[in-house]
């Protein structure tokens, strides 16, 4: 959780509504004058169930958005990366766990100003609306993910979904960072950690991606892996892409 001080400290600002020169150009302008705040890693933002109070844009850092099942298991729904907004809901209370994957920043702002503002703006209702429509779409492709994919098709649909995001970044880039553990993808993917390992240890062996230094991969051949995530032949193998990945393994 934030520390005592910036709880105290969002606090005072949880009714400011942000005063512009003009009409706010988009969700995440009516965030730009609230106080960032920091969120160390493996620290929990908020939980399911929690009153939905604020909302939040992700300046900085990654997070790992979760729903405990009722047997005590863990499964992951999405990584949220800068630019994202957390903990958007219709209803009066989160419906999932956020949690810091790395350090974080974060700006927070009162969900009752929040809409209030877009209430008031026929330009900024469309943007919420897009964005819970991305929302629901994520959410369809990640239940064609979970099921109608074998676990290598798992593995390689989420390999390039960080390698598209990257690109969509820096087309030049052959760089993608993965600060989460197997564990956390294991637990995106619904596998298990040795599944994933092991399936890694197959696509080297394929030549697909090849050992990159102690927490990287390099993939070698980008159309083949998209292939193998059943999305055919939509990516063009050029410069390899070095995937990054902590190694840890599953917490006892």
């Amino acid at each position: 959780m934030l520390s005592a001080n910036q709880a105290e400290q969002a606090q005072n600002y949880s009714d400011v509504v942000v005063a512009f020169n003009g009409e706010p150009a988009s969700l995440q302008s009516l965030f730009w004058k609230q106080p960032v705040e920091q969120l160390d890693a493996g620290r929990t933002l908020f939980f399911e169930g929690d009153p939905a109070k604020h909302l939040f844009e992700l300046v900085e850092g990654v997070l790992r958005i979760f729903k405990i099942m009722a047997d005590g298991r863990r499964v992951i729904t999405g990584f949220l990366h800068p630019g994202d907004l957390v903990g958007v809901s219709l209803r009066n209370h989160y419906l999932y766990s956020a949690e810091a994957v790395t350090p974080a920043r974060l700006r927070r702002f009162s969900r009752k100003a929040f809409e209030a503002t877009v209430s008031s703006s026929p330009e900024l209702r469309p943007q919420l609306f897009a964005r819970l429509c991305d929302e629901m779409a994520a959410a369809q492709d990640q239940m064609v993910l979970l099921s109608c994919k074998n676990a290598e098709e798992r593995l390689c649909s989420f390999l390039l979904q960080q390698l598209r995001r990257k690109r969509e970044q820096d087309r030049s880039s052959s760089v993608v960072d993965l600060p989460m553990t197997r564990l956390d993808i294991a637990d995106y993917l619904g596998l298990t950690i040795e599944t994933v390992s092991r399936t890694m240890t197959k696509l080297a062996n394929k030549g697909i991606v090849s050992p990159a230094g102690r927490h990287s991969i390099c993939v070698v051949k980008v159309s083949m892996l998209a292939h193998l995530a059943g999305e055919g032949d939509e990516c063009h193998d050029g410069n390899p892409s070095v995937v990054s990945l902590d190694n840890a393994r599953r917490r006892h």
